[in-house]
């Protein structure tokens, strides 16, 4: 009978102490897989219970706000009205750079 090194290629690799279902260990190295973070900025509008039941009111309501990219995050209860939260990716202010060769300065 051959003695077996513990570095033997022949060996089995060992099982592992926990049953997993191969996921990641902790401690390794994870990629980050997450959104990325946006900020938002909000509009409210105000409309009555009846108005939100007439059918035409809360769509057209929704169709302007749409056409400059609002969307509707919830709807809340504040007495006999309802205030449609509203809200949409905030605008970044950028500053104009020219692009390609300014034209020679005059001195």
């Amino acid at each position: 009978m051959r003695e077996q090194d513990e570095e033997d290629p022949d060996d089995e690799p060992d099982a592992p102490d926990e049953p997993g279902d191969g996921a990641a260990q902790p401690g390794g190295v994870i990629p980050s897989v997450a959104f990325p973070t946006r900020e938002w900025e909000y509009s409210t509008q105000n409309l009555t219970v009846g108005q939100l039941a007439d059918g035409t009111t809360l769509v057209k309501t929704l169709k302007d706000a749409a056409g400059d990219g609002w969307e509707l995050d919830q709807v809340v209860e504040a007495g006999e009205k309802r205030v449609l939260l509203l809200r949409r990716p905030k605008r970044q202010s950028r500053e104009s750079r020219r692009v390609g060769f300014a034209p020679p300065s005059k001195n």
